[in-house]
């Protein structure tokens, strides 16, 4: 074991760089592919009211590197960000960074909402779904992940918003001032991840209490309680783990529907403002945070698992 996790840990190491380097050049190339540039966007609306001259369009150029080579311009700015430089916003001039710090609390607070409400919902449906003796109410709960996941998020906002917003009066529409702000985007953001987290978890957590120990647990008395929350889980979590990674690392991306559903400031709307804008630096700032924020909870994902179960490190299959 001394031998085999650290080259376990290095292998995990070497694919989050490379994850971090290939978003980051497709981003670039995709950013760069896209018809027209942001100094040609910026030309048409002008400056203060004023018509950019040829002569300033030239200079703006000049000053954001879109004057060289594509090769060239993609090697200073990946060597900035090697550094830790992102560059400027080409709409406003902020520093990249300091505009995503700034946009990064609102976004924080509904991803660590929408997250616990995934891990509640999906944990307690899926626990519920294999416990219970009831046929009819075992289908029904398999079933409602399946519901859940078609759902598009738009959409559910839109009724959540109807019904406790409009209809109810219980809870506010817009904004982000304040606890009760948060619960309906939470809920948005956290269905479609709890609904996935559910049909995963349900699937291994049935495969596992068929297995050989938890019919010997069975028949040595064990209640059923203890075999499915002692002995099934811990087994069963594997799995859903990988898919808690998959979507706690893909938070950004709901964020940018229910923040604009919901009209709060934050990362997506950030994003959407720049993508409008071919703002280039802004969005690849974007980007290599969302990335370092999959990279990094990828990671930690990876971490856990030779916890869980001390074969992974090794290489060996997780199957009993």
């Amino acid at each position: 074991m001394t031998g085999t996790l650290p080259r376990y840990l290095l292998r995990r190491l070497g694919t989050a760089i490379a994850v971090l380097w290939a978003a980051y050049t497709v981003s670039f190339v995709v950013l760069y592919l896209l018809p027209g540039d942001p100094v040609t966007t910026m030309a048409s609306g002008g400056l203060d009211g004023e018509p950019l001259t040829p002569e300033q369009i030239e200079a703006l150029k000049a000053q954001y590197g879109f004057d060289k080579p594509l090769i060239v311009q993609y090697g200073t700015r990946l060597w900035a960000a090697l550094h830790g430089d992102l560059g400027a916003s080409i709409q406003n001039g902020q520093d990249v960074r300091g505009a995503i710090l700034e946009a990064l609390p609102p976004t924080v607070q509904i991803a660590i909402g929408g997250l616990l409400v995934a891990v509640v919902l999906g944990g307690g449906l899926a626990i519920a779904a294999t416990y219970t003796s009831q046929r009819w109410l075992r289908q029904l709960l398999m079933a409602l992940p399946s519901l859940a996941v078609s759902l598009p998020v738009f959409w559910v906002g839109l009724m959540l918003v109807q019904i406790f917003a409009f209809g109810l009066h219980w809870l506010p529409s817009v904004g982000a001032s304040g606890f009760p702000a948060l619960v309906l985007p939470s809920i948005t953001l956290g269905l479609p991840m709890g609904a996935l987290l559910a049909q995963v978890l349900a699937k291994s957590l049935t495969t596992v209490l068929d297995e050989p120990y938890v019919q010997t647990a069975r028949s040595k008395g064990v209640g059923r309680a203890a075999i499915h929350l002692r002995h099934a889980l811990q087994n069963a979590a594997i799995p859903a783990l990988t898919v808690l990674g998959y979507v706690a690392g893909n938070l950004l991306a709901g964020t940018v529907v229910v923040e604009t559903v919901f009209t709060r400031p934050g990362l997506g709307r950030l994003t959407v403002q720049a993508v409008g804008v071919q703002d280039i630096p802004l969005v690849q700032g974007i980007v290599l945070f969302a990335s370092l924020v999959f990279v990094g909870v990828n990671l930690l994902v990876d971490l856990i698992y030779p916890v869980l179960d001390p074969r992974i490190a090794k290489g060996v299959p997780a199957t009993s």
